[in-house]
């Protein structure tokens, strides 16, 4: 049936009509969503109500776009509507004293995306690995959401500047406009020309290099991490807003985290997220019968260093379908990566 005959079912009320139509964009709606507002949960919510929306105006779809695009425009309001109302979430403190952090991170409400969610899907086709590391979309988060919002439809998505205007309501000069100050803000935060690219994912490079982290993680070898860091690497761990650069930083504070400080047992379940290198983290305290979800580790990696890792709390292994408890085995290789 072609999708003209499938709106006028869906118009009759055909769920199964309109399913059709729109599954084939579920995936690539979810991670516009999760571009505009950097969290998984609120990506998932956003994409539910742009469905309900579009199955509810349907009638108003009058066909002069594509329907591809009349979602993303359902989609992208929705998306500023709601970086309008809750984006700004409390920052969560850390159950135990931390040093002085380098600066405190506004962005705390960033979730990790699972690579699995990516692949496969139309919206590959517009799918660059810039497009979904953390550092991108931590940068989406900084702008002022119109502004992330003519970023991404316009270099991300591909679409026109007319296209872009008649998706936001507004004129192809304002669009012109928040795109120029867009690309300009993001330009002042991403990695610098000179710097080495990160190994090709999967690659026997980032296997080592991750691998290497495994074993000194694992083993509470702090300086072990440290010797993988760049000199300006990062350490963030939303949605604490605690943030810390450098070697000596960064090592002061690995010293101090209750499972390496108190050499509990830690077990490392390799996983990917953002197209970037990551580590379910499970450890057993004194006393305690089994181990325990602490957290996500994402890797990102600049030539054969680490520039940055993210830690995240264990309420996202969900999205990864990962368990609160690890597997029977001992600390999983590193070469064993989910996809």
């Amino acid at each position: 049936m072609s999708d003209v005959a499938l709106v006028e079912s869906a118009r009759r009320g055909d769920e199964q009509a309109f399913r059709e139509l729109t599954d084939p964009y579920r995936r690539e709606l979810q991670v516009h969503c999760y571009r505009m507002l950097g969290s998984v949960q609120d990506a998932e919510d956003v994409l539910q109500e742009t469905l309900l929306a579009a199955w509810r105006g349907l009638a108003s779809f009058e066909q002069r776009s594509s329907l591809r695009s009349w979602l993303y425009r359902i989609a992208t309001n929705r998306c500023l509507n709601a970086a309008r109302d809750s984006r700004r979430r409390p920052a969560q403190l850390l159950p135990f004293d931390v040093p002085e952090p380098t600066r405190h991170g506004e962005v705390t409400w960033l979730q990790p995306y699972s690579d699995t969610l990516l692949e496969p899907g139309p919206e590959q086709r517009y799918q660059t690995r810039e497009s979904v590391e953390l550092a991108f979309i931590t940068g989406l988060q900084q702008l002022p959401p119109r502004q992330a919002a003519v970023l991404v439809l316009r270099d991300v998505l591909g679409y026109t500047t007319s296209d872009v205007a008649a998706m936001l309501d507004t004129s192809p000069v304002a669009v012109k406009a928040a795109l120029q100050r867009a690309r300009e803000t993001l330009a002042t935060r991403r990695r610098g020309a000179n710097d080495p690219r990160p190994p090709a994912a999967g690659s026997a490079e980032e296997l080592d290099l991750t691998r290497r982290f495994a074993d000194a993680f694992t083993a509470g070898d702090v300086d072990g991490v440290v010797a993988l860091l760049t000199d300006d690497a990062w350490l963030k761990m939303p949605p604490a807003p605690f943030e810390y650069q450098g070697k000596s930083a960064i090592g002061e504070f690995l010293r101090i985290v209750p499972a390496i400080r108190d050499h509990h047992e830690v077990q490392l379940v390799a996983t990917r997220a953002n197209t970037q290198p990551a580590f379910a983290c499970y450890a057993v305290g004194r006393g305690e019968p089994q181990a325990r979800a602490t957290g996500m580790l994402v890797l990102t990696l600049s030539g054969a260093n680490i520039i940055a890792i993210t830690h995240f709390l264990p309420d996202v292994f969900r999205h990864f379908g990962l368990p609160e408890t690890p597997p029977d085995t001992k600390t999983a290789d590193a070469s064993s990566a989910s996809q």
